[in-house]
């Protein structure tokens, strides 16, 4: 059977200088298991406007499961404008309000998340209180549950970090975020001082804690594993982050050593930092990597 992965938060339209492309982290996620082989279902919401149709038949390109997907009647499709003059530090600036604000549980997608084998999930999601509520309520069941802090000034709140934190089986933090981390907790900004910290005071089975061009670490039982990344010629870094937590989603699932599960993942991520977009279409057994 195919590891069933629902994840949770938001689907918009990443404005570009160059146009409008499909796009927010859980999205990218969720495409990229579907892609992967992995039965993934996306809860999220869109507007009743045009932004929205086109936004769910992008998906229905992918064959993704839109079922989980709410359209609301009062709040317009996100939209996110991007300034990527800095390819390798991408700004973003995400308005607010919009439909993925006040995604309302039901029944359904409770179902979803108790027979799934794991639930990803984050912080910009959960901006809003409704859309937080709702979360909350899917937390409770015992599903390998990955938090991807993806924190975006100012849409985070330490004391919903600190609740998410205590659900979480496994953390993905960059490492800025980690030093925010470090900031907030009042740590020193070294790695393993932060995540010494958080092993201690919350329930996590691992870290792992994504380096950009400098590769990836994972944190596991006082243990740091590391891997250097692949060098590639970088089109831009817009879902590379996604598409790594994909992949070692994927591998992780699959009871891959910690040494095979992030060079998966960093394989991936790579792949997509060569590709025009968070959302490129692939076959995973065919990745190719061209170097700088």
């Amino acid at each position: 059977m195919k590891n069933k992965v629902v994840i949770f938060g938001e689907m918009l339209w990443d404005c570009l200088p160059s146009g409008a492309v499909p796009g927010g982290a859980p999205m990218n996620v969720a495409l990229n298991l579907h892609q992967m082989g992995l039965d993934s279902e996306l809860i999220s919401a869109v507007g009743n406007d045009a932004d929205g149709v086109k936004l769910i038949d992008f998906l229905k390109t992918f064959n993704l499961p839109l079922n989980l997907i709410q359209v609301s009647q009062s709040h317009e499709t996100s939209k996110v404008l991007v300034d990527d003059s800095d390819k390798e530090n991408i700004k973003y600036t995400i308005i607010s309000p919009v439909a993925w604000d006040f995604i309302h549980w039901n029944a359904e997608m409770d179902e979803a998340v108790k027979n799934a084998d794991a639930f990803v999930f984050g912080t910009l999601g959960v901006r809003n209180t409704e859309s937080l509520s709702t979360l909350i309520k899917l937390l409770h069941y015992q599903v390998v549950r990955v938090f991807d802090a993806n924190l975006r000034p100012p849409f985070y709140d330490f004391e919903v970090i600190e609740t998410l934190l205590g659900f979480a089986d496994i953390l993905k933090i960059n490492e800025d975020e980690l030093e925010i981390f470090a900031d907030y907790f009042n740590l020193d900004s070294n790695i393993e001082t932060v995540c010494e910290y958080l092993d201690k005071h919350f329930p996590m089975d691992l870290i792992c804690i994504t380096q950009g061009s400098k590769g990836a670490m994972v944190y596991e039982k006082g243990k740091i594993t590391s891997h250097l990344g692949y060098k590639v010629k970088v089109q831009d870094s817009i879902g590379a982050g996604d598409a790594f937590l994909s992949g070692f989603v994927k591998s992780y699932l699959e009871e891959k050593t910690i040494e095979e599960t992030l060079d998966f993942a960093c394989r991936i991520g790579a792949f997509v930092a060569t590709q025009k977009g968070g959302t490129p279409k692939y076959d995973v057994t065919n990745i190719q990597l061209s170097s700088e």
